[in-house]
């Protein structure tokens, strides 16, 4: 089994949204009730440069065909009056930095691009609390842009992908983070990205036998959709773990 410490961290991949729309305050709120480390969110800017976190570029909006507007054309006032289902509002980011509080880390994936300097001048106005929060992008120019902007933030690069070396794709954009596809990791992987002083997060996983695998190849953190369930999957891997660590100690003072 695995030692209490190897059990890779709960980051909640849009917040707990079984029963709430995903990217939302009270998406966030429940994954922290259920003892996530982590969030993880998207952020898009809207035209008068005010950071929204949603994942897809558009919005459904009210209309006749039921179709979408860009967030980058419109404004925060229009965004804000935007209802998701259950009359739940689309957070800024900042509304959803001060919700989450120093409750836990906030992982922060960049969508759109050249957003960046908007999303450092939101870091800085809760720089009190910016070592809870980190940034990542599919797009690696974005990561390498933030530390020039930010040198104090942890950055990462996603991958879908398995690089021959994925330690230079890090350091090429100054990543310190490898946000890998689930199944593209493997205990070789982590390993090297470990060597170069990086850490592994594993996304989306949402399966036990997954879980199962990952915490096996020794990954720093397990994104997923269910983080409720992989809390209490941990536990009861820790709890087990303790038990066999209990009767391994107790057979040796025995002698046996």
């Amino acid at each position: 089994m695995y030692s209490k410490r190897s059990l890779p961290d709960a980051i909640s991949h849009r917040g707990l949204h079984a029963s709430v729309p995903e990217n939302s305050i009270p998406a966030f709120l429940a994954a922290i009730d259920a003892g996530t480390d982590a969030i993880e969110l998207d952020v898009h800017a809207s035209v008068d440069d005010t950071l929204f976190v949603h994942h897809d570029p558009g919005i459904p909006v009210p209309s006749a065909d039921g179709g979408t507007r860009a967030i980058a054309q419109m404004d925060s006032g229009e965004i804000s009056r935007l209802r998701l289902p259950g009359d739940v509002g689309i957070p800024t980011l900042d509304d959803t930095l001060e919700a989450i509080g120093e409750r836990a880390r906030v992982f922060i994936e960049i969508k759109a691009r050249a957003i960046e300097e908007t999303v450092a001048r939101c870091l800085r106005r809760h720089s009190a609390r910016s070592p809870l929060y980190a940034v990542h992008s599919f797009d690696h120019r974005a990561a390498k842009r933030m530390l020039e902007l930010f040198p104090s933030v942890r950055t990462g690069i996603l991958q879908v992908a398995y690089p021959v070396d994925s330690c230079a794709v890090m350091r090429a954009a100054g990543a310190s983070d490898l946000w890998q596809a689930a199944e593209f990791v493997d205990p070789s992987l982590v390993v090297n990205v470990h060597a170069c002083g990086g850490r592994v997060i594993a996304w989306t996983a949402n399966d036990e036998s997954v879980w199962t695998a990952l915490a096996s190849a020794g990954v720093d953190g397990i994104c997923t959709d269910r983080v409720d369930a992989y809390v209490a999957w941990r536990e009861q891997q820790s709890a087990v773990d303790s038990r066999e660590s209990t009767l391994s100690t107790d057979g040796a003072l025995n002698g046996g």
